[in-house]
């Protein structure tokens, strides 16, 4: 496994999170955000794993910015940004929560410690469902719900959700963690008075390939090649199209892609009772003598 690759995007999504945990984001606008994260990522030397999130409070995640997203930040806003730096393909995800408002500190602090209860327990031939369990304990002693149906997952190379889950709360059965395989946790928590579920809302602003076949439309079929040669299978945003198509076109054409299922358009996940969400997040390798957290703070 390239472990140097790993490492490295790990490094470098590490410190952009730092960053941005210590930033005041307050009056600045989405598309601000998720253009200066993207930039230090590519600053540093790696490439985009997908559109930087910047989900506000009921959005649990998948929200990134539309060209010139007006929405920005208020000082009750509770913001998870999610981010992913990759080199070769080969991917570091992690997440932070910034929130300016005391009275939500403790939310954001259960998602933290049940990520750092799950790391503490790592290595090879873990259960995923222990972590999960571990999760689900640690936040619900600090008077908290996990999220059920939202999970971390396995990493492979240009694959984001390779098709493991690490649950946020026990379940039975599940598989054991492999040596020297990427994982990314993930714990998302709401309120006591949340469903503790999300469901998927309208907007829908980040995009990934489906199937490189041909839509027998000229254009659209330009923009598949496009999003193939500089994305591969990784999720992408409409944003990133605009530097070659202008953003009408870029809508028109990637609407074909959709509709032709070459191209999955990903809603935005919410809270079902629209109660506050946190997330922490770290990408994992379990070995023998315990794990590598490739996104650990320096």
């Amino acid at each position: 496994m390239p472990i140097e690759d790993y490492l490295k995007a790990g490094k470098i999504a590490s410190e952009v999170r730092e960053m941005v945990r210590k930033k005041d984001w307050i009056g600045k606008s989405v598309f601000d955000i998720c253009e200066e994260v993207e930039r230090e990522i590519k600053k540093r030397g790696a490439k985009c794993a997908f559109p930087v999130n910047a989900s506000i409070n009921e959005i649990a995640a998948h929200y990134t910015a539309e060209p010139n997203d007006p929405i920005t930040i208020k000082d009750t806003d509770l913001v998870k940004i999610d981010l992913g730096a990759q080199i070769n393909g080969y991917i570091a995800d992690t997440a932070v929560t910034v929130c300016y408002d005391v009275q939500f500190d403790g939310l954001v602090q259960a998602a933290e410690e049940g990520l750092a209860n799950a790391m503490a327990m790592i290595k090879t031939g873990v259960k995923a469902s222990d972590i999960g369990r571990t999760i689900e304990t640690t936040i619900k002693q600090l008077g908290f719900k996990p999220i059920a149906n939202l999970s971390g997952h396995s990493l492979e190379q240009y694959t984001i959700h390779a098709g493991r889950s690490i649950p946020n709360i026990w379940s039975i059965g599940g598989f054991s963690l492999a040596e020297n395989s990427a994982y990314a946790c993930e714990p998302f928590v709401t309120t006591n008075e949340g469903g503790g579920f999300v469901r998927n809302g309208q907007v829908k602003n980040i995009f990934a390939i489906n199937s490189r076949k041909k839509t027998k439309n000229e254009e659209a079929d330009k923009l598949l090649d496009f999003i193939w040669s500089n994305f591969n299978m990784l999720p992408f945003a409409l944003r990133w199209l605009t530097k070659e198509w202008d953003e009408k076109k870029a809508r028109e054409l990637l609407e074909i892609l959709v509709k032709k299922k070459a191209v999955q358009a990903y809603p935005v996940l919410i809270e079902v009772n629209e109660q506050r969400v946190a997330q922490a997040e770290h990408t994992f390798i379990p070995n023998e003598a315990g794990v590598t957290v490739t996104t650990a703070a320096l």
